[in-house]
């Protein structure tokens, strides 16, 4: 069985992505690793070549900045990344520039993988997924993180990435046909110094919105407030090794007390049918799970 991990990159290093450890959580799963650098104003890309020079290609983007429409963008550097895999691999296994696999779970993706091989029902491999949120003391507990997405699909070029590059469709819209493993991926996309996280909400909202939408809702601060959050829980496990030097580095505070979550009463029954009955109300699904 052939592995190839593929992801995209831009200005990893002036947003302060975890972009090293996000690659390096994967790689002893893949045996080759493709990165898409976008035109960066920083060293991402001189970066990305000393994590492993073995295994990781490089390939260099110039980013349409024109696209400001649903992050498609996004999607579109993604691709570029998945084209590029080796035509001989039998899975693509995709990682964003702020999501981690911990360790603990690489023994089941493996077996995972080897199981569903030759299974052609099976388009990809579903994840769990753990959302941090402000410090990495604290995860998501509102129903509008997602729960599950797809981070390993088989090679098959009539697969691609959808929308603003969260999930992957194939053919003409059709949802993919999946698998769900026993693995979470750790996103830390909301964990960051507080002024490295205005900087993104600056220039990463760009992707979906216009400039008029920009001035009426990203306002411009020196430093963004994660006090404005609706509910989150405390984090009781086990960060993943290669983050363990990015949290003794940390150099802000973030303090939450859970008592204070505030939810209406639509999410509240959302949870409560999540905790009773199984499954969550209206959650977005973009897979289809094979029986």
């Amino acid at each position: 069985m052939k592995v190839s991990g593929f992801s995209f990159i831009r200005n990893g290093i002036i947003f302060d992505y975890p972009f090293v450890e996000a690659i390096t959580s994967v790689l002893p799963l893949c045996n080759e690793f493709i990165v898409v650098v976008g035109n960066s104003d920083d060293n991402t890309e001189e970066t990305v070549a000393t994590i492993d020079p073995v295994k990781i290609r490089i390939i260099n983007s110039i980013w349409d900045d024109s696209l400001r429409k649903g992050g498609q963008v996004l999607a579109l550097e993604t691709d570029k990344a998945f084209n590029a895999i080796a035509q001989d691999c039998d899975w693509a296994l995709y990682i964003q520039g702020d999501e981690v696999l911990h360790e603990k779970y690489h023994k089941n993706v493996l077996n995972s993988m080897r199981q569903w091989k030759d299974d052609r029902r099976v388009d990809g491999l579903l994840f769990n997924y753990l959302h941090f949120y402000g410090s990495y003391d604290y995860i998501g507990s509102a129903p509008r993180w997602y729960r599950r997405e797809i981070r390993i699909i088989r090679n098959n070029k009539r697969i691609y990435s959808y929308g603003d590059a969260q999930g992957f469709r194939k053919g003409n819209n059709k949802k993919l046909m999946v698998k769900q493993i026993d693995a979470w991926i750790y996103h830390y996309g909301w964990v960051k110094h507080p002024r490295a996280m205005q900087k993104k909400q600056e220039s990463f909202h760009k992707y979906w919105h216009d400039d008029r939408w920009m001035k009426e809702n990203i306002p411009v601060l020196e430093a963004f407030d994660y006090s404005g959050i609706d509910a989150l829980e405390r984090f009781t496990g086990t960060h993943p090794t290669v983050m363990q030097q990015r949290i003794l580095d940390r150099n802000w505070q973030f303090d939450y007390d859970p008592s204070f979550n505030r939810l209406d009463f639509k999410n509240k029954l959302k949870l409560l049918s999540e905790k009773y009955l199984g499954f969550r109300i209206g959650e977005r699904k973009n897979y289809i799970l094979v029986k």
